[in-house]
């Protein structure tokens, strides 16, 4: 039996994001769909499929305010695939079904896109990153956490990273290593949200928000979309820059479904998947030249090296502190800011700033000779990852 063609991304774009812009979230897709389809060289009448994650949603004032079928009408487009993914592996998981869907022939062209404006949503009474917001009832695993008090993520992730801390010595001043190298970033990034310097020195000042977690340990809410295009590896082949192959992909998770009940509360769903991950693929982590790695909080960068093997469990506090991340680093990550000072696009921006290097347009940031990136997107227990190659 031959093997499937690979599918590939051909294209990625993003919108002008900001905070509070006051933008519709459809001039915000336009405006990343248009700019994806430029750089494919494609135009909006060769896209057949298109996918999102989680489809729309009003769970979440501005989480998820569109749908792939309002996007279909907006953007004229006439598909024979659509898909809207809540769950599995979450933000990645619409650029993965993408690529399936590529490789068993139900479309040629896949537009993927998210879009939020969850800074303009928000409110003095109203945030949109906590569980339920504007809404009374709440089920499943968050059920068990809001009545003690458990209401945001970020509650969450402080556990994660409480016990990390006691297991293996490391320190604030570790994820503040975190925060400040990916502000250098930004500042290198002219459509980051965050422009201003931070030094250690402003990262340890400012105020907890779930200890330890501080201020600038938190990504950074936006108004904004973001497009990746995925395409089959035939089709990928006229687009007008070299197809990114998707390598591998993974997004195994051998533990519950909850954030609190993982037997190591060290690790994540990341490790599953990343584990996944390298066992489809002969590359393997030193060919990596870039990464882009789910910063919801600082927390989850660290857990994302060790879960993909760049350092062993315990080890990336030492493997941060020796400016492996940092800009003129051997691992760069998130080379755009991230999402602690680019902005919250829940993935889709890392992986647009991975696929950025691989072709060379990453401007004062770019990474010399980045041929193979990978992304891994996603915290707690969900968690998705994929290696790209440009072919």
């Amino acid at each position: 039996m031959s093997a499937l063609p690979r599918a590939a991304i051909t294209g990625v774009g993003m919108s002008d994001i900001g905070r509070n812009t006051g933008r519709p979230a459809m001039l915000h897709l336009a405006e990343a769909a248009d700019r994806a389809l430029a750089r494919a060289g494609l135009t909006r009448a060769d896209i057949d499929g298109i996918a999102t994650y989680p489809g729309k949603a009003d769970n979440s004032p501005g989480m998820s305010p569109l749908g792939t079928g309002e996007v279909r009408g907006a953007l004229g487009l006439k598909t024979r695939w659509h898909s809207a993914v809540p769950d599995g592996p979450a933000q990645m998981a619409p650029i993965m079904v993408a690529a399936m869907a590529v490789m068993t022939g139900q479309a040629r062209h896949v537009l993927c896109f998210r879009a939020l404006t969850e800074s303009s949503s928000q409110s003095a009474g109203r945030r949109a990153s906590i569980a339920g917001a504007g809404k009374a009832q709440i089920g499943g695993w968050l059920s068990w956490l809001v009545p003690v008090g458990a209401m945001s993520a970020s509650n969450w992730a402080g556990w994660i990273a409480n016990r990390y801390f006691h297991e293996f010595g490391m320190t604030r001043e570790h994820l503040g290593m975190v925060a400040v190298a990916e502000r250098q970033f930004a500042q290198m990034n002219p459509m980051a949200v965050m422009q201003k310097p931070l030094t250690m020195e402003d990262y340890l000042a400012a105020r907890m928000i779930s200890s330890p977690l501080g201020l600038f340990d938190c990504d950074i809410p936006i108004d904004g979309a973001a497009v990746v295009i995925v395409s089959a590896a035939d089709a990928a082949r006229d687009c007008r820059l070299p197809p990114l192959s998707i390598e591998a992909m993974g997004s195994a998770l051998q533990s519950p479904e909850t954030w609190d009940q993982r037997a190591d509360l060290t690790t994540m769903g990341a490790h599953d998947a990343g584990a996944d991950l390298w066992a489809r693929t002969s590359l393997k982590p030193a060919d990596v030249d870039v990464l882009g790695l789910y910063d919801g909080f600082s927390i989850f960068v660290p857990l994302w090296l060790e879960a993909l093997g760049f350092c062993g469990h315990g080890e990336a506090k030492d493997f941060i502190a020796e400016g492996n991340i940092a800009p003129g680093g051997r691992y760069p990550v998130n080379t755009g800011g991230g999402q602690l000072s680019g902005g919250r696009l829940h993935g889709f921006g890392l992986l647009h700033e991975v696929c950025l290097q691989l072709w060379g347009e990453a401007g004062a940031r770019q990474v010399p000779g980045a041929s193979t990136g990978v992304c891994g997107m996603g915290g707690g227990f969900i968690a998705g990852a994929m290696l790209l190659n440009r072919t």
